[in-house]
């Protein structure tokens, strides 16, 4: 569903990183790259969950996540 972009389960995928659950390891770039993405689609606890996380990265990790998300959303549209 993620690579579809449906919001929910874009959010599912942040909280995964951000926790650390669901077999992936914690990865506040990664979690921050799914929680915009999903907040992007218009989920609105995902934009509060991406704030509350960025408060503990640095500008360049909130950077790559943000290219990251730029990336996967050029890729996506690519093979839609």
């Amino acid at each position: 569903a993620a690579t579809h972009g449906d919001g929910s389960a874009l959010f599912d995928l942040g909280v995964a990183y951000s926790t650390g659950s669901h077999g992936v390891a914690c990865d506040l770039i990664e979690a921050h790259k799914w929680f915009n993405l999903a907040a992007v689609g218009g989920h609105e606890e995902a934009a509060l969950c991406r704030a509350e996380i960025a408060d503990e990265m640095t500008a360049r990790e909130i950077a790559e996540a943000q290219r990251r998300a730029r990336e996967w959303l050029r890729s996506s549209r690519a093979a839609a």
